[in-house]
């Protein structure tokens, strides 16, 4: 019988870390292909690969599309693209971002579970909010291992944590223990024929990330009743999937609901900036408007203009003041 000889890891904030430790506590001999996707910018490009090289005794590489699965070998997911597992090799894919991320952690994470069944140890390490939560599900669904670093060893918590409140893990450790463990689960067998097929929603999240945008059927893919909630990439409306809190709209977009909670206050605050702005330049323009007309001896244009004016003073004061006291003035322009 075959072995787990497939370990697929996600990560986020404080993620390099992590993965760094992982990387130099694995054994030379490793048994296993590691697949890592850490939430990157779009644009650029990544060295976590050389870091990784650098830190441990196994070989770490950027994965290029078609690339074999290989043992003793960390592939590393390229910014801007899925990586997905697709039987012995991998897959570079530009679909529809998930949790407003490309790569995403529950785009590897699926694709290893629909390819690789019970052969598959998914790791979710330090990171914020719940990528790779539906992913482990789908993991745990097709008889894979579900392993989570504990949050109390995490530089973020929130990604452990959230995984922890759907998924039954098995193991739940520390990274300092976690190449050790990782060592017996890759040894493990596996009998493939007991084991569930993949559900007819995990295969089709599969595809949607597989095909791309452009290459999607919204008519194919219906994934669940209309929400009334609007996709902050595209603006669509977003279906509620039914499996857990997560939405997906017709171009393929996919949100967890803390995600989506997320996005939609970042969408909010950049409202109340500008209209802070625009309060602001309408202040300046208006008083401007009151010094001409006043020079020009129309007193009642000139205390229109001034009201104006100072009424979007008052306006703005209050607002920039909101802002910087009840959100925080990192975003600030």
């Amino acid at each position: 019988m075959p072995t787990r000889d497939l370990v697929v890891v996600g990560a986020s904030a404080g993620g390099v870390e992590a993965l760094t430790r992982l990387a130099a506590g694995l054994p030379s001999d490793f048994p296993a292909a590691i697949v890592v996707v850490l939430h990157l910018p779009p644009r650029g490009s990544s060295a976590l690969a050389a870091i990784l090289d650098r830190a441990g005794p196994l070989r770490a590489m950027s994965v290029r599309h078609g690339q074999l699965l290989t043992h003793g070998t960390i592939h590393v997911a390229p910014p801007d693209h899925h990586t997905l597992v697709m039987a012995d090799a991998l897959a570079l894919s530009h679909g529809p971002t998930e949790s407003g991320h490309r790569p995403a952690v529950d785009a590897l994470f699926r694709s290893a579970a629909v390819s690789r069944g019970p052969a598959v140890t998914g790791v979710q390490l330090s990171g914020v909010l719940d990528d790779g939560v539906a992913g482990l599900v789908a993991i745990a669904d097709r008889g894979g291992r579900v392993v989570v670093q504990h949050p109390d060893d995490a530089l973020f918590p929130a990604m452990p944590r959230s995984a922890l409140r759907v998924v039954a893990a098995d193991h739940v450790k520390p990274v300092a223990e976690l190449p050790g463990l990782l060592g017996q689960l890759v040894r493990e067998r596996v009998d493939a024929s007991v084991v569930p097929a993949a559900s007819r929603l995990m295969r089709m999240e599969n595809e949607i990330a597989a095909l791309g945008e452009s290459g999607l059927d919204p008519d194919r893919y219906v994934l669940g009743p209309a929400s009334g909630y609007s996709c902050p990439d595209c603006q669509g409306s977003l279906a509620e999937v039914q499996d857990l809190a997560r939405y997906r709209c017709r171009t393929g977009h996919s949100w967890t609901a803390e995600a989506l909670l997320a996005a939609q206050g970042s969408e909010w605050e950049r409202a109340l900036w500008t209209a802070l702005r625009l309060l602001e330049e309408t202040a300046s323009l208006a008083s401007r408007m009151a010094d001409t007309a006043r020079a020009r001896g129309s007193d009642a244009v000139a205390d229109r203009h001034q009201r104006r004016a100072e009424e979007s003073i008052t306006a703005a004061t209050t607002l920039r003041h909101h802002l910087t006291s009840g959100i925080g003035t990192d975003d600030a322009p």
